[in-house]
């Protein structure tokens, strides 16, 4: 058992995870459990901290051994400050929150604050899809469309910590609107989130489909991403449309994030792909290419799945505590 840890927590609005490792990324232990966002911020504070700790004593040891707690939220947020700022996932308890504050107060160690797709990014780089590259994009397709860079082999937040917001990259002017209240955006026309918007509004205007059977035998009253599957599975030609649609989009997407940063890897996360895998990500692909302004070496640009899947979060959670406790000590 290492003598010294490190932790990861995935904060998301449905459920929270956290992980204790080595300081080379090996998992020791974990933990998830739901993270009832309802409740408000002050019960949500307390489930984190019973999650890390339930994560320690799965890992054998105890929180005196624990270097650095890293954790990864939904934004905007300030990660000089350890401020939530706001998070529509989790609600309006959270505005202006100082969760790094709280944290370190109630586990009794530094606690590290970031982007919830950022350290994804870094998890990816580090330890999954990216390794031994120097320039990646992250984009994890979900709810919403988030994006993640890391340039030189470090992670680039900005000048306002809002760096690669992929998702509101406006890819069809006065197209529907966004979450954000802009039109036109990636996330509002490739989210899993848009998928299933179109899918209803074909439904509503007459379009058979499967999906109201299929959400009914899974017991869903979301459209999940093994519903979509299930769809295409069976030849649902509705859903088939809707996803070939999603699918070009995030392709015009990628192509748009390789001429502007032309980096090594691009890596695709979420639900979607996870499920569908290749079906999903060829088309991505094909159409990003059709958009490079350089059509020389294209396959030196890889536009790949995440390798770390659900873990991507919550352990590059853990590597930034990891970095960032480093980096303190040097001060």
């Amino acid at each position: 058992m290492a003598k010294k840890v490190y932790v990861g927590v995935d904060l998301g609005g449905t459920s929270m995870m956290a992980v204790v490792t080595t300081s080379k990324g090996k998992i020791l232990g974990e933990k998830k459990r739901k993270t009832r966002a309802e409740e408000g911020a002050s019960a949500v504070l307390e489930r984190i901290v019973r999650t890390v700790r339930d994560a320690v004593d799965d890992a054998g040891t105890k929180m005196k051994n624990v270097r650095a707690v890293g954790i990864g939220s939904p934004g905007p947020l300030n990660p000089k400050t350890g401020v939530i700022l706001h998070t529509p996932n989790l609600g309006p308890t959270w505005n202006n929150l100082p969760i790094v504050d709280y944290l370190q107060e109630a586990l009794g160690c530094p606690v590290y604050l970031d982007n919830d797709v950022n350290v994804g990014a870094v998890g990816e780089h580090a330890l999954g899809a990216g390794r031994g590259c120097k320039n990646l994009v992250a984009i994890f397709v979900g709810t919403g469309i988030g994006g993640g860079l890391i340039l030189n082999g470090k992670l680039y937040q900005g000048v306002r910590y809002t760096a690669a917001e992929i998702g509101h990259a406006v890819i069809q002017v006065d197209g529907p609107l966004c979450g954000c209240g802009k039109r036109g955006c990636a996330e509002a026309l490739a989210s899993r989130t848009a998928i299933e918007r179109r899918i209803q509004e074909g439904i509503a205007a007459g379009r058979q489909s499967l999906i109201p059977e299929i959400m009914q035998q899974e017991g869903r009253v979301d459209m999940s991403s093994s519903v979509l599957a299930a769809a295409l599975e069976r030849d649902d030609e509705l859903t088939q449309e809707v996803m070939a649609d999603a699918a070009r989009y995030l392709g015009v997407l990628v192509g748009n994030v390789v001429n502007m940063l032309d980096p090594e890897v691009i890596v695709i996360g979420g639900g979607i792909v996870e499920r569908l895998g290749e079906r999903y990500l060829g088309p991505v692909r094909e159409t990003a290419e059709q958009y490079y302004l350089n059509q020389e070496d294209k396959d030196k640009v890889r536009v790949v799945a995440s390798e770390l899947k659900d873990y991507a979060g919550v352990l590059g959670a853990a590597i930034l505590a990891k970095q960032m406790y480093k980096s303190a000590k040097k001060k």
